[in-house]
C-alpha cells in the first residue's frame, strides 16, 4: 500500500510576524565612563583607608582631604588661603605664558619661512626642547635673581619650544595653492606672511598652547620651591615636609582641576578661532 500526501491538505502554518527592531542603544558618552573610573578609583581610596590598609600619615581618606580644601579655602596654610596660593601661581603660569606666546610665535614664523632663521633657531629650540627645567634652574637664578622673574624665566623656557615648534609646523603645513594664489592677485611677501601663513598656521598655535599650558604646570611646582612665599607648589612642600598629607594630596587635586579647567577653556577658544580644525 502505497501513502500519498496531499500538500493542499496539510495545514496552514501561519506566517511569522516579522521581528520588530530593537531600538537602537546609544553608547555610553566618554564623560560617563570618565566619571565612572573617576568614582572607582575614589571608592577604592576610601575602601584603602577605611580598612587602614595604609597608615593615613601616607593615605589620608577622602573625607580628609575634602576637610583640608575647605580649610585652606577658609583658614589657609602657612599665612596665605587657596585663593592667594592659587592666584600666585597662576600669575607665574599667564606671565611665562605670555613671554613664551611674544617670542615663540615669531620665532617659529621665521623657522618655517626663512632657511637662515631655521639654522640660527633650530639648535637652539633642539636644544632647550629636552632640557628639563630643574637644570637650568641654578643657572636662572644666578643670572637673574632669585625673585618673581626667575621663577616666570624657568616657567616660560619650559613653554617656549612647544609654541615654537608648534608654529613652525603649522607654517609648513600651509597650502602652496593659498600662497601662489595670494601672490597671483599681488599680495606682498608681508600680505602673504600676515593674511594666509599665520591664519593658516592658527590650529597648530592653538595647539602648542595647550601643550605648552601642561609644561607649565609642570614646571610650576618646581619653580616655587626656590625662595617662594606663596603658590601651589610651594604650598604643597611646605605641608610635605610637616608630613601634613591631606594638605600635599589637597594642593594635587587643585592643580588637576585647574589644569584640566584651563584645558577645557583653551579647548572652547579653539572651537571659537578655528571651528573648523577643532576636535570634536
Amino acid at each position: 500500500m502505497t501513502l500519498s500526501t496531499d500538500v493542499t491538505s496539510l495545514p496552514e502554518v501561519p506566517a511569522k510576524d516579522p521581528p520588530c527592531e530593537r531600538a537602537e542603544r546609544r553608547p555610553l558618552p566618554v564623560a560617563a565612563i570618565s566619571a565612572i573610573t573617576v568614582a572607582v578609583l575614589v571608592g577604592l581610596w576610601a575602601l584603602a583607608a577605611a580598612h587602614a590598609l595604609v597608615s593615613p600619615v601616607f593615605l589620608p581618606s577622602p573625607r580628609q582631604v575634602v576637610v583640608a580644601i575647605y580649610n585652606l579655602v577658609v583658614t589657609g596654610f602657612v599665612d596665605a588661603t587657596l585663593a592667594e596660593h592659587l592666584g600666585a601661581s597662576l600669575t607665574r603660569i599667564f606671565g611665562a605664558l605670555a613671554a613664551s606666546i611674544a617670542i615663540g610665535i615669531p620665532a617659529g614664523l621665521a623657522i618655517g619661512t626663512s632657511r637662515i632663521g631655521r639654522g640660527i633657531l633650530d639648535p637652539v629650540v633642539e636644544f632647550l626642547r629636552p632640557l628639563p627645567p630643574l637644570a637650568y634652574l641654578p643657572l636662572i637664578i644666578i643670572w637673574v635673581g632669585i625673585g618673581e622673574a626667575s621663577k616666570i624665566t624657568v616657567i616660560a623656557l619650559s613653554m617656549l619650544p612647544s609654541i615654537i615648534l608648534s608654529t613652525s609646523a603649522g607654517v609648513r603645513g600651509v597650502s602652496k595653492d593659498h600662497v601662489n594664489a595670494a601672490r597671483s592677485l599681488g599680495a606682498s611677501r608681508r600680505q602673504v606672511l600676515s593674511d594666509v601663513v599665520l591664519p593658516s598656521a592658527v590650529p597648530s598655535i592653538l595647539t602648542g598652547i595647550r601643550i605648552a599650558l601642561g609644561a607649565g604646570w609642570t614646571t610650576l611646582v618646581a619653580a616655587e620651591l626656590v625662595a617662594a612665599t606663596s603658590g601651589i607648589g610651594f604650598m604643597i612642600q611646605s605641608a610635605a615636609q610637616f608630613l601634613v598629607t591631606d594638605v600635599v594630596i589637597a594642593g594635587i587635586v587643585v592643580i588637576a582641576l585647574v589644569a584640566i579647567l584651563l584645558e577645557a577653556i583653551a579647548r572652547q577658544i579653539e572651537r571659537r578661532l578655528v571651528p573648523w580644525a577643532s576636535h570634536r
